[in-house]
């Protein structure tokens, strides 16, 4: 099975349309190897993308305040933590896991986050910022380092 490839983002707003750009351009490049889809959904509306894959890849946009805007970070799921949300409409992977869980659905067992670091600034018709947008290429190139990973290793093996 294919895995899920999810770029998140909003393409009016900025830097936050890393993730979006990022799955445009894999698109193509990588269509025999795995399903890359856009999203500007957020918490619970993105359940229904992640069942019945095994393998997924998030790409998003992120605003630690900890490295120069354009880092790469690779993020372990694990060390997400759930959070309390006034709104379900705003849960997070933690919280989509443990729905999936509860409810018995086919959510991925093995889960990877690539995120940009940005300014913060996600502002309406804002363009990307040239440090952000300069991580497009090395963005891209390291999903498809993610995905060839994967392809030696068998899916029994992912979790």
């Amino acid at each position: 099975m294919k895995p899920l490839v999810i770029g998140l983002g909003n393409d009016l707003m900025g830097d936050d349309a890393i993730g979006i750009l990022a799955a445009r351009s894999l698109k193509e490049q990588v269509a025999t190897r795995a399903d890359v889809v856009e999203s500007a959904l957020h918490g619970v509306a993105l359940l229904d993308i992640f069942i019945g894959y095994r393998r997924a890849i998030i790409i998003d946009a992120i605003h630690t305040g900890t490295r120069p805007p354009g880092s790469i970070l690779d993020i372990d799921p694990a060390t997400l933590e759930a959070t309390v949300s006034p709104s379900p409409h705003f849960s997070g992977l933690p919280e989509l896991q443990t729905i999936a869980r509860e409810l018995g659905l086919d959510f991925p067992k093995d889960v990877r986050i690539v995120a940009v670091e940005v300014s913060g600034a996600f502002e309406i018709g804002r363009p990307i910022s040239p440090a952000v947008a300069e991580a497009l290429v090395p963005l891209v190139e390291r999903v498809k380092r993610l995905l060839a990973d994967w392809e030696k290793k068998p899916e029994t093996e992912a979790s």
